[in-house]
């Protein structure tokens, strides 16, 4: 599918996908482009998505739970399932339209986008030449070094499912002080300095497995340079337009659909 430029958002639970792929299609707007925000969560609770499409209209997780007698566990499991039987009909229903960026607000739970064989067929029957997935570091994770190395480790295993480019962001950077974003910032530039803070934390066998991960990490492949964003202040979102267009279009900007009124 070629229609525009595919970007799905995902993380852990809580990481804030919602809130970024609602902000990103705000600054979207007002620099002139023309988004469209796909839903592909059935248990999504959000009141301020307001999805142009929405896979509730397919398959829906408390209609799955109260058919078929599942907990919301099972019944997220068989929904993803269910939802990979539709995406022809959600692909149709992308292509009746006209947009610059596609944004995909992906299931809360991480697992099941990354680690369903029904998620790979989805994602495989959306992309299109022009894809890519935005990774959310959820900086309650993130602000502890062996956490930002377990994200990193959950980011590399989604990026080595779905062979498209990532691009990480630091999700909800206005929580956090300066002091400590700058120093998850530099994690991410610096694998040196990340080992550092792993082997600052207290010498357990889990922070010592810790370092082990990240010395595998950095055999396959080198750090990513993280992003950070703050959906509520509407900020680093600039950025993260830019960082898409160098995979989509070697940097060079969007040319809008709708160029932007005074």
């Amino acid at each position: 599918m070629d229609e525009g430029n595919t970007v799905y958002f995902t993380g852990t639970a809580g990481a804030g996908k919602t809130h970024l792929v609602r902000s990103f299609a705000n600054w979207a707007k007002t620099a002139g482009y023309d988004p469209l925000i796909v839903n592909l969560d059935p248990g999504n609770e959000a009141t301020d998505l307001a999805p142009d499409i929405d896979v509730r209209e397919w398959v829906d997780l408390a209609t799955v739970m109260d058919e078929y007698g599942l907990g919301p566990n099972g019944a997220q499991v068989a929904a993803a399932d269910m939802v990979a039987l539709k995406i022809f009909d959600i692909r149709a229903a992308i292509a009746e339209t006209k947009a610059d960026y596609i944004l995909v607000d992906t299931p809360g739970q991480v697992e099941l986008f990354a680690f369903r064989e029904s998620s790979k067929a989805i994602v495989d029957a959306l992309s299109g030449d022009r894809s890519a997935i935005t990774f959310l570091f959820d900086p309650a994770i993130a602000r502890a070094a062996s956490g930002f190395v377990s994200l990193l480790l959950l980011a590399a295993t989604v990026e080595f499912r779905f062979r498209l480019p990532m691009v990480h962001v630091l999700a909800k950077a206005d929580v956090l002080t300066d002091a400590q974003r700058d120093e998850i910032v530099g994690w991410g530039d610096d694998s040196d300095r990340l080992a550092a803070a792993v082997g600052l934390e207290s010498p357990t066998p889990e922070v010592q497995l810790t370092a082990e991960t990240l010395r595998a990490i950095e055999s396959l492949a080198p750090l990513s340079v993280l992003l950070p964003v703050s959906s509520t202040q509407s900020t680093g979102l600039e950025p993260l337009y830019q960082a898409l267009q160098r995979n989509f279009a070697a940097g060079d900007d969007l040319e809008p659909s709708q160029a932007p009124t005074d």
